[in-house]
């Protein structure tokens, strides 16, 4: 297996943002690199960033909520402003340690 793929998935366990299914998904496909569990859990895991991965427009969506302003109170304007700045330079997903994780390994596992 790809060292680069590993360090992504690693990563993605270590991210501080990560859900708890992502970290489970993230650490069943480690235990199972070399063996022959790897392929089918290489499809869990696929299946579980692309369902965790936050795109942009929901980001802004959460971005501009009353529950964004609730959580992050005077910061949410600035998180709003960031979410707004990633789409126009063309990001397609949010850019917490989680959903970058989730980009790199998607894109090496595709």
């Amino acid at each position: 297996m790809n060292e680069k793929i590993i360090a992504g998935v690693k990563a993605l366990v270590a991210a501080p943002t990560s859900c708890p299914e992502a970290k489970a998904a993230a650490e069943s496909w480690l235990a199972a690199v070399g063996t022959d569990r790897e392929k089918e859990e290489t499809k869990k895991l696929v299946a579980e960033l692309e369902e965790d991965i936050e795109p942009i427009d929901d980001l802004i969506d959460f971005a501009s909520s009353p529950k964004c302003k609730e959580l992050f109170g005077d910061k949410a304007d600035g998180f709003l402003a960031h979410a707004k700045e990633l789409k126009a330079s063309g990001a397609k997903y949010c850019d917490c340690p989680a959903c970058a994780a989730c980009e790199r390994i998607l894109e090496m596992l595709k």
